[in-house]
């Protein structure tokens, strides 16, 4: 899909603020209200908006641990590709996995509560699939967090 200045600014917008109205956006970019709409249906549709979203704090949402996961397989079959993948998916404290190249194979993001809850956590992620190697450290301080793509 073939993306204008108008079509990045109202994303730069969107990814601000996904619950701007269409006349605010419209505003924005200096189009009309139908103009815009259409933009951003022709978007999602696309695929190039893949949904809406709230972004929570997870602090006051009791989820203020952040933990990463540092796996090495030496598994790389299409079984275990699945049993991995159905692994994750069944935790919803796994907000975000990554197949990665280098020494490391999986990068793993958890939220969870508390560093007992990680561990129960981690106990049945390891109790589930079988890890070739699993590293996990305790984020101390978020630096810099975007959710915006920089279109």
């Amino acid at each position: 899909m073939s993306l204008d200045s108008t079509d990045l600014a109202l994303l730069r917008a969107l990814q601000q603020d996904a619950s701007t109205s269409m006349e605010q956006l419209a505003e924005t970019v200096g189009a009309s209200k139908t103009a815009v709409w259409n933009r951003v249906k022709r978007m999602q549709t696309g695929g190039v908006i893949r949904r809406q979203v709230a972004i929570l704090d997870p602090a006051l949402v009791a989820l203020p641990e952040t933990f990463f996961i540092a796996v090495k397989t030496n598994q790389h079959s299409q079984d275990w590709l699945e049993r991995f993948n159905a692994a994750i998916q069944r935790h919803r404290e796994i907000v975000e996995v990554h197949r990665l190249a280098g020494d490391i194979d999986y990068i793993i993001k958890v939220q969870v509560a508390s560093t007992q809850a990680f561990d129960c956590l981690y106990k049945a992620l390891v109790s589930e699939i079988d890890l070739y190697s699993v590293t996990s450290s305790l984020s101390m301080e978020v630096l810099k967090y975007e959710t915006a793509l920089p279109v």
